[in-house]
Formats: C-alpha cells, structure tokens, sequence
C-alpha cells in the first residue's frame, strides 16, 4: 500500500498462513503441489496463475500459466497492491486444492493441483462483491468479500468442489462508503487455533479484529465479537502456537495477539518494524516475516517465550513489497513486489537472515497479490 498520509497514519499498503500447511489427513488421495510456486496476477483484463518450478537451489523456473476464469480487481486508490489483502491465494492441503479470487468478476476459482500443474475444476460466486482473502480449515472454507461493507461467505468441500452455505453468510457492517477504499476494506479471513473462531482484520475502517464462534458444523455465530486496536490498522496475520501474529500498519509492527475462548483478543505485545507500510506476514518455524510496502524491506523477528518477538533486521526487496510465502521445508522465502509484478527468491539461513538468490518478473503482475509455495 502506498503511505496513508491522507489518514494521518504512518503506512501503506496484502489463510497467507501459506508457510505454516503442512498436508493434512487425506492429502494421500490426491497427487498435491510439490516443488512449485503459484502467483496471482490479478490483472484486471482476465485473472492467471503463474505456476514455478521450485529447484533444489531454491530459484524458479516457468512452468504454465492458467486462466482463472475471472477478471482482477483493484481498490480505489491502491498502487503496488490492488486487493489489499492477505489470503488471496489459498491452498488446501487436505484436498490438495487451490482457491484463487476474481475480484473483478465477485468469484473464486478452484484448480487441483498436480505438482506445478493445476487443472480447473470450478468458478463460483463469492457471495459478496470483490472477494479478497479465503481460509480453510478442514473440509470448511471461508472467502472474505471487502466492499459494501464488507461480508464473509461459508462453503463445504465436496468432491473437490465448493458447495455455498447460503446460511453462512455474514455482513461485517463497515462503512461502505469510507474512503480510500484500499486502507477501509477488511484484509484477512483466517482460522484461530482449533478451527471454532473465524478471524477477520478491518484494517482503518474500525481497526478491529471480529471474531465469529463457529458451530461443530462450521457455522458462524449471528455477529463476531468485537475487539478494537485504535490505530492500529490490523491487516494480516499468522497462527503460531496459541497466539496470532498480527501485522498493524498503523504503528508498522507485528503484534502477539491472543484470540480468548469467549472471542475477545489480547495482545500482549508487538515489536516494530522500524519501516514503512508493515501489512503482511509470513512463518517459518519459529521466525515471522512482515513485507512493508512502502519501504521495499521484509521485516524478520524470532519468536521467543509467549510470543515475545526478537527483531532479526530488514532485508531489501524491489519496490513495493507485498504478499509472500515459503517452501514447505522452510529453506526458501518468496516475496511478491506489486510495483513492477517481481517475485524475489531468498534462501533462508539458520540464523533467520535472508540470501538473495534471484527474481522473476511475472506476467502481466503489477499490483498483483496472491502467492503459495511448496
């Protein structure tokens, strides 16, 4: 995101939980992606993915490009980071499935997925206007729609496909009419913990995380429960152990924040980053992440003793520094840049600092947000 000087808040401009899946029961039954990276253009004149093979080095090769059978879309006011969020790009290790958004078109897309190959298998309404961030846990999944005050949709995997649960779906009752929409849209969709709460980040419109209770079937309580972080601008975030790890770009910092029984949050620190435009978050083990935006930087900390965050240093990227994800071994760290649509390639040392390796600039990419790897 480009820096928030017309709201008076230092930053800019995002489950990105990406680099936490590991393959889950019944992930044996379907081939899944392996040694591949997958990047979102959502370029608005027809939505792709780029598919990567992923060496053994750590750098990447072309491997395909896919049509999701839906348009890109970008927010009002957006430069380097159309969608403004986190999550736009999912995969489903369960099912060995990856969900990508056609915010253009109000639709998600689903592909299998066969190593670095992805085959369609459905498009399907998003159940609000220009979905942004998709969650899963288990068979149930979650896609965030951001305008018109923004909303969550339910649906049930079956036969690797999505079916809707028109009962639930839930308005979030932002301010539909704030603007610059890029920094008043909600930015994430994500599971807590056990999968029983439903996390969702508002950024500047409320500065609030709202957290849904969700039945034994997956259904979201009538409304979240509310808990604001003034000024904060929560944006993305990750599940480590108990706690979340929470991107704010208001103050540019990662937070520890605990997501409580009753679906109230805690946060019980945050570290700064130090940079500008802090709004997305990455783990490997025990080390997280953060992509500032507006400084060209990624942000490392070590995560300590009930999430006390140990800052590691910045390493620098191409401008515009946006969504990333890891390998599944933790060996490699790929950071999306919306200015010129470039994937840099870093090797990830023991000490959690970062070895560039090399970059690939990505089809038709600029602004574009969404990425996985393997």
């Amino acid at each position: 995101m480009q820096t928030l000087t017309r709201l008076g808040i230092v930053a800019a401009t995002a489950l990105a939980t990406t680099a936490a899946l590991a393959p889950a029961a019944g992930a044996a039954d379907h081939h899944g992606a392996r040694h591949a990276v997958f990047v979102q253009t959502d370029n608005p004149a027809g939505n792709r993915i780029i598919a990567y093979h992923r060496g053994d080095d750590g750098r990447l090769t072309a491997a395909g490009s896919y049509d999701t059978g839906g348009l890109g879309g970008v927010l009002d006011g957006s430069v380097v980071d159309h969608l403004a969020s986190q999550g736009s790009l999912t995969y489903d290790a369960r099912h060995a499935l990856l969900y990508a958004v056609n915010a253009g078109s109000d639709t998600v897309t689903v592909f299998s997925v066969d190593g670095e190959h992805l085959m369609k298998r459905q498009v399907i309404g998003s159940g609000g206007r220009f979905p942004v961030s998709v969650a899963v846990h288990e068979d149930t999944v979650y896609v965030l729609n951001a305008l018109d005050g923004g909303s969550i949709q339910g649906f049930t995997v079956h036969d690797r496909r999505l079916s809707p649960r028109t009962d639930w779906n839930r308005c979030l009752g932002l301010d539909p009419n704030a603007t610059p929409q890029f920094t008043n849209t909600p930015g994430q969709v994500g599971f807590a913990a056990d999968g029983s709460q439903l996390v969702v980040t508002t950024k500047a419109n409320g500065n609030s995380l709202l957290v849904f209770a969700l039945d034994h079937e997956g259904a979201p309580a009538d409304a979240p429960v509310v808990t604001v972080q003034p000024g904060a601008v929560p944006f993305g975030f990750v599940q480590h152990g108990p706690h979340l790890l929470v991107t704010q770009a208001g103050p540019n910092a990662v937070a520890t924040v605990m997501v409580n029984p009753d679906g109230t949050a805690t946060q019980s620190g945050a570290a700064l980053t130090g940079q500008a435009a802090t709004c997305w978050d990455t783990l490997i083990g025990r080390t997280v992440y953060a992509s500032n935006a507006g400084s060209g930087t990624v942000s490392g900390f070590r995560i300590g003793d009930r999430g006390v965050l140990e800052p590691l240093g910045n390493t620098a990227t191409h401008p515009g520094t946006v969504d990333s994800a890891a390998s599944e071994d933790g060996r490699f760290l790929y950071v999306q840049t919306g200015a010129a649509g470039i994937v840099d390639e870093f090797q990830v040392n023991a000490d959690g600092s970062l070895t560039a390796l090399d970059s690939v600039t990505v089809p038709d990419a600029v602004g574009g947000e969404g990425i996985v790897a393997f």
